[in-house]
């Protein structure tokens, strides 16, 4: 655990405020969620909380069997970061950082399609260059009424085009696994 040399009082009504360089690193906005541990040496342990972190094993499945019906790389995405992909090496996706764009997406509740190399591809994932893609297609994941992640579809093969087939599989992806948080 790194120390930041940060500290703060508990006020009357038990609140402590987390700094704002700590929030903005971690991308803990007003309203998310927190997960609060303790263990036997007095550690208090804030993380934050991803409703899709519960469905990693189904998001695994479903992104692979998007993978294998489509041809394409599928990614699933929690509001930070990738928590299923196949149709590419994982190590090379998963847990990677989402880009802000692909937030302004999420938050925008709207599938965006690239349809071929001609179409101005969003990068996804930080660190990333998304020159490489050709196409792609991104689907916000709604549950509750809040984006809660996103589906995404991406190909390097510059003959391959995306439209409304790959636009109807994310959206329906993004409903399921929507539900599924629902429940």
């Amino acid at each position: 655990m790194k120390a930041t040399g940060i500290v703060r009082r508990i006020d009357d009504l038990g609140r402590v405020v987390i700094p704002k360089e700590i929030r903005r690193n971690f991308r803990i906005r007003e309203g998310d969620p927190l997960e609060i541990y303790t263990n036997d040496e007095g550690l208090v342990i804030l993380k934050k909380y991803s409703a899709m972190s519960e469905l990693a094993d189904f998001a695994s499945q479903y992104a692979e069997s998007l993978a294998k019906t489509s041809g394409y790389i599928t990614c699933i995405t929690d509001r930070d970061s990738v928590v299923a992909v196949s149709g590419a090496p994982k190590k090379d996706y998963l847990d990677k950082r989402i880009t802000p764009e692909l937030e302004r997406i999420m938050e925008e509740r709207v599938t965006v399609i690239a349809k071929n190399k001609s179409e101005r591809s969003i990068p996804v994932l930080e660190g990333i260059s998304h020159d490489e893609y050709s196409a792609q297609v991104i689907t916000p994941i709604i549950s509750h009424g809040d984006p809660i992640g996103a589906i995404i579809m991406l190909t390097t093969d510059t003959q391959a085009t995306m439209g409304d087939l790959e636009s109807k599989l994310t959206q329906a992806a993004a409903n399921v696994i929507g539900s599924q948080l629902e429940q």
